[in-house]
């Protein structure tokens, strides 16, 4: 069993071993230590896969519809709950927006996927 250092999650090093499982302490991550093990042996990248709210794997072209009033950053205009977005393009951004799309009478932007769910 390999010696970790810190938490997947929030990436603390305050965490200890209990079993078989490593314990975070500060945000209460528990992971297994023969997973992390297994995890170290593989050298294949791993996909990304990117889910609506309600768990459903989403994909390139897929139409989803928006589940939460959305500001728009920089604008007084709001994305309403209902608003379909069709032709969705998955994009792997580092601020959390892995949706790029274009929403009719607003244009192109960029969304979460938190907050769509699939149609």
């Amino acid at each position: 069993m390999s010696e970790q250092t810190k938490c997947p999650q929030c990436g603390s090093e305050n965490i200890y071993e209990d079993g078989n499982l490593w314990i975070c302490p500060e945000c209460g991550h528990e992971w297994s230590a023969f997973a992390a093990d297994a995890g170290e042996a593989s050298n294949e990248p791993t996909e990304h896969v990117i889910k609506d709210a309600n768990g459903n794997v989403l994909q390139d072209g897929d139409t989803v519809v928006v589940i939460k009033d959305l500001k728009i950053k920089g604008s007084s205009s709001v994305v309403k709950v209902g608003t379909k977005v069709k032709n969705i393009r998955l994009a792997d951004a580092g601020d959390g927006h892995d949706i790029s799309c274009k929403i009719d009478g607003f244009g192109a932007m960029n969304l979460k996927s938190e907050f769509v769910k699939k149609a």
